[in-house]
């Protein structure tokens, strides 16, 4: 297939300063389309390439999905577990009737520590508290357990990071393990993602994008980049911060749907919506227990999938199962990456539908 009409568009974001990043996409067992562009330090003009780590922002929450999940399959708790009793959380303002599914679906209603929908901007909570203060799950609390419910569980639908936080928290509790540590071991290697972790902005490593934005003057000149280093925790958490490959992105969505990594009732349910967010065109956006559903009026799934968005950070992995196409966009941007998927988006409707 001649992918020559997307290469060029992409060739034409970067001389934009529009987009840095991968893009891959997959059919079954096949690599479909690969291509690398921008660079991965501004600094020393070193490209990008696909075998380059990305900050995945809160595509991060799918692998605590799946964590969280295969307690559930431990019996570690359930879905319907209530997270502050089973925390033995106390002097905090999140509703005790919260449960996992809730937590999973955006449905519990808790206070965020930086409300998204409201117009709050997460870089701006580091504005007074140092980001090298947070390093361990817990040390996230503070953001949020004095903060008012927006509605109570099960009452709403409402984007929330910090239910992942305390799912992270009971994951901790359940094994004994650090949440990272626990991830790396029981998610990340069992679904051959060999070369993404969890891994500090203030140490050296490689082959890792570096986060940069463009400052742009009246006239839309790049006069200038920003780093995000100052812009969230210098490691990642529940909620966001995992470091992957594209391959290894590819390779983690597969591997759930292959059921690999949960059991056969668990793997039908992760690929599953569950509770309906709002309307958008021709179809409904509903939240399952970790991903997003675009479902059509007539109720086929047309694709599922999960971004994130931070300062110098935005991606996207989405599936259509009708067809068994995975795409990947890491941008190590924060505006790089949703250009690029709503033109992949289209052609590949136009090729496999």
């Amino acid at each position: 297939m001649n992918w020559s009409p997307y290469i060029n568009y992409l060739v034409s974001l970067e001389s934009q300063n529009r987009f840095s990043g991968v893009v891959r996409v997959t059919q079954g067992d096949s690599e479909r389309f690969a291509l690398a562009a921008g660079y991965a330090s501004r600094d020393w003009a070193i490209p990008n390439d696909m075998r380059m780590r990305f900050d995945t922002a809160s595509i991060t929450k799918l692998l605590t999905a799946v964590a969280a999940l295969q307690m559930v399959d431990r019996g570690a708790f359930a879905l319907d577990t209530k997270a502050i009793p089973y925390l033995h959380l106390c002097d905090t303002t999140i509703s005790p009737q919260a449960t996992v599914f809730h937590l999973l679906t955006h449905s519990s209603g808790i206070g965020d520590d930086a409300d998204e929908e409201a117009g709050e901007i997460y870089e701006d909570l580091w504005r007074e508290r140092p980001c090298y203060s947070v390093v361990e799950t817990a040390d996230l609390l503070p953001q949020f357990a004095q903060k008012p419910a927006v509605f109570a569980p099960g009452e709403g639908c409402r984007y929330n990071n910090c239910a992942y936080v305390l799912l992270g928290l009971m994951i901790e509790k359940a094994t004994g393990l650090s949440y990272r540590d626990y991830v790396e071991r029981h998610v990340m290697r069992p679904a051959g993602m060999h070369d993404s972790g969890f891994f500090r902005m203030d140490r050296v490593r490689q082959r890792v994008a570096e986060g940069a934005d463009p400052i742009r003057g009246d006239d839309g000149t790049v006069i200038g980049w920003k780093r995000n280093i100052y812009s969230y925790p210098p490691i990642g958490s529940p909620d966001a911060g995992a470091l992957v490959t594209a391959a290894d992105l590819d390779r983690f969505l597969r591997s759930v749907r292959a059921g690999s990594l949960l059991s056969p009732e668990l793997t039908e349910a992760f690929f599953q919506p569950e509770v309906r967010y709002r309307a958008k065109g021709n179809h409904t956006i509903m939240y399952g227990l970790g991903l997003w559903f675009h479902v059509l009026l007539s109720g086929e799934v047309l694709f599922c999938e999960k971004e994130g968005i931070n300062a110098g950070v935005s991606g996207m992995v989405r599936y259509y199962p009708q067809s068994d196409v995975c795409a990947v966009i890491l941008s190590n941007m924060e505006d790089g990456a949703w250009e690029p998927m709503a033109r992949l988006h289209d052609e590949i409707i136009s090729r496999y539908y």
